[in-house]
Parts: structure tokens; C-alpha cells; sequence
């Protein structure tokens, strides 16, 4: 699950993570009474106006405004709020802002230069463990970084089983090339994200830039966080931060009916039982010239009011041009399956309007291919993987 900047920032705060002040608004009238309320903290009359949607380079995009006056307050945001905004990260119609984060501006003068870094913790999934990843090349795209400057990227892994230790805190911060107070500021600042990672469950903390002020403090400028969404059980309070219309509105509706299903670009839909079947099923459709228009895992129940419920969430795809059916019976019976199948496509009527391609194996295969062929539906059986491959690869045609 996704956050927005300025969700994740209270979650950081929470943890004792120095942040970049701010508050969110959801009209020009309310960011101008938040910027006055900051002022009266910070004393600047200057603020930062950013677009608060799931995804970055918002200030490519023009989401990312600074104000320096109350006037411009209330004019920027007027225009940044309503907007489509879009970005490298956003789909090419943009996605719309409907609320803004009115932050204090911490670019001040002072003995020395504002510097910015990069700082993200995340799992290595090749060796299990949690790694910091960071650089002095913050405020960029970490991509281009590593593309172009790969030796100012740096990792530090962390044993799961001990935790970050401090000698790894203090190394970070020797290899920002950081010394005196701001040494110190960072030792704390890592410490603490990292306490923020692991104790809220978290898939990502990504925070570029990191910010050390002109007097040296460290702080967090941006907040890019993602929840695991098994997780969220036990963390209701982050599971009440969701915004459903920054979601795909597909995904919400599947997850409503208890299907896991991710929306992808394709164009033959795949109804599958088990992660590591769907998987196969989605490089077997790329195998016969198509794309996977998504990822659906039925689960092990796929009775008639699951598959019609499945095959309604691929059909709001209208890029689907097939669909391509492959269950393997273990607890559930391809009998049965086959006749939620028949059951689901007579329930819908004229609504499916494009070819199913259905591939049962397992307990009473034989008499699932039975009941699908004598069904006088336009649904074709098939048995082994290859069968099925084609068949996709000749309605595609």
C-alpha cells in the first residue's frame, strides 16, 4: 500500500525522524490558512506547494511549486489542486491532485550550503536481508545515478537477526563525507528510519533527498513509503491512510470481492489458481504472442459466483481480446470448476464478447473437458500447456 508525502512524513516523524514541516490542504483557502499557521511556527513567509499523488518527479511535472507570499499561496495551489498532473512515474493521461502539502521552506541561508542526498531502505531479496541504500547524489533520479555514476551509490546490509548496528549508522554518514554536528545528526537520522522501516511494516522508505540544512541539521524532505499490504492487520491505523482513488479502480473492486488481482497493459486476461501457476500462465500467453492484461489469482475455491466474478473484473478491461482459463484441481474439483465455468458464462449473457480459452488439470480433469465441450458455449478446452498456447496464439490472430 502506497502513501502519500505527507503520510509517510508523520509516520517518519512518529519515529523520531527530523522532517520538513508541513500540512496538507484540500482547496486555495484552506493552503493559505495552513501557510499562515506555518508561518507562525517557522517564521518564513515563504512555503513549498506540493501535489500529493502517488508518484514521483511531481516537480517535473509542475506539482512542486515554491510560494513566497500568502498571494502566492493561494494562487499556486488553486492551480496545482484539480490538475492532471503528470509525470514519468504517472500513466499518460496524468493522475488527477486532490490535495496539496503546504511545507515550510527549509533552503535557508547560514554558514554553510544546503547539501542533498539520497536514502532508501528496502529488502534485498538475493540475500533475505534489509539494505540501506544511499548516495550524495540526491534530488535525482537514483536510476540515472546508478546508470551513469555507479560508484556514488552505496548499500549497507543489515543482519535481520541483529539489526543495525551502530558502527553501520556511523559508516553511512562517513560516506556522505559528513563530519562535526552533521555526523551526529545523520548517525540519528539513519537509526531512526530504520526503526521506522521495520516496526511499521514497511516494503520501502525511499526519502530523496535527504537534506542537511545550512546549520547542519538532517532531515527529510520527501517521503516516498509503501505499507505491505499483509501487514496491515495489525496496523489499522496505517490501513485507514489508504487512498482508494489513487488505486487502479479494477484493483479496488477485486480486492473488495477477495481476488488478488493486478491490473497490467495486455491484452488476453488470465483467470489462474496459485501465484506460481499465474506466473507460468502470463509467460505462456508472452510465449504465444500476447500480453497478460493482468495477474488473477481465483484462489483454491473458483466455484461459479467466484469465476463470474473474476470474469466480470478482466471483462472492465476493454484491451482484453481473450481469456485464457488455467486451473489445476488439487482441493478443488476441475469438475466442478468446469461447471462454475458454464454456470458463470450462461449467468452473463452477451456480456463476453471475446474468446475463453480454458486449460483443466488435476482431480476429474477428464470430465471437466467433458462438461466445457458439451456446454454449446464458445468456450475451447484444452489440455496440455502448449494446447492452450496455441489456441491463444489462434483467436489472437
Amino acid at each position: 500500500m502506497n502513501l502519500h508525502e505527507y503520510q509517510g512524513k508523520e509516520i517518519l516523524a512518529s519515529f523520531g525522524v527530523r522532517i520538513q514541516r508541513g500540512m496538507v490542504a484540500h482547496n486555495a483557502q484552506e493552503a493559505v490558512e495552513v501557510a499562515k499557521r506555518l508561518t507562525q511556527e517557522t517564521g518564513s513567509e515563504w512555503h513549498v506547494i506540493k501535489a500529493q499523488v502517488h508518484a514521483g518527479g511531481r516537480g517535473k511535472g509542475g506539482g512542486v511549486k515554491i510560494a513566497k507570499n500568502l498571494e502566492e499561496v493561494e494562487q499556486i495551489a488553486g492551480q496545482i489542486i484539480g490538475m492532471d498532473l503528470v509525470t514519468p512515474q504517472t500513466p499518460p493521461e496524468g493522475k488527477r491532485v486532490h490535495q496539496v502539502l503546504i511545507a515550510e521552506d527549509v533552503y535557508y541561508p547560514g554558514d554553510n550550503e544546503p547539501e542533498e542526498y539520497y536514502m532508501s531502505v528496502l529488502l534485498n531479496r538475493a540475500t533475505g536481508r534489509n539494505m540501506i541504500m544511499y548516495s550524495t547524489e540526491g534530488g535525482m533520479d537514483i536510476e540515472e545515478v546508478a546508470e551513469k555514476t555507479p560508484h556514488l551509490i552505496f548499500n549497507e546490509e543489515i543482519d535481520p537477526t541483529i539489526g543495525l548496528m551502530p558502527f553501520q549508522a556511523r559508516k553511512v554518514a562517513f560516506n556522505l563525507g559528513l563530519s562535526g554536528m552533521a555526523f551526529k545528526e545523520m548517525t540519528k537520522f539513519v537509526t531512526s528510519l530504520y526503526k521506522a522501516y521495520v516496526e511499521s511494516d514497511s516494503n520501502l522508505f525511499e526519502i530523496n533527498p535527504v537534506l542537511k540544512t545550512s546549520d547542519d541539521k538532517i532531515m527529510a524532505v520527501d517521503a516516498k513509503v509503501s505499507i505491505d499490504d499483509n501487514a496491515l492487520y495489525r496496523r489499522p491505523a496505517y490501513a485507514e491512510m489508504r487512498d482508494l482513488r489513487e488505486e487502479s479502480a479494477i484493483e479496488v473492486e477485486a480486492r473488495e470481492v477477495g481476488l488478488n488481482y493486478v491490473d497490467l497493459e495486455g491484452n488476453v486476461g488470465c483467470m489462474v489458481n496459485g501465484a506460481g501457476l499465474a506466473m507460468a500462465t502470463m509467460d505462456l500467453i508472452k510465449m504465444a504472442g500476447g500480453e497478460p492484461a493482468n495477474f488473477l489469482d481465483v484462489g483454491g475455491t473458483a466455484d461459479a459466483k467466484r469465476v463470474e466474478e473474476a470474469f466480470r473484473i478482466i471483462l472492465k478491461d476493454p484491451a482484453v481480446k481473450a481469456i485464457l482459463v488455467n486451473i489445476f484441481g488439487g482441493i478443488v474439483r476441475c469438475d466442478r470448476v468446469a461447471q462454475g465455468i458454464v454456470d458463470a458464462y450462461k449467468n452473463m449473457g452477451d456480456s463476453i464478447k471475446v474468446p475463453i480459452i480454458v486449460r483443466l488439470q488435476g482431480t476429474n480433469a477428464e470430465m471437466a473437458k467433458e462438461i466445457i465441450d458439451n456446454s454449446g458455449l464458445a468456450v475451447h478446452s484444452a489440455v496440455q500447456f502448449q494446447e492452450a498456447a496455441d489456441k491463444v496464439k489462434e483467436v489472437l490472430a
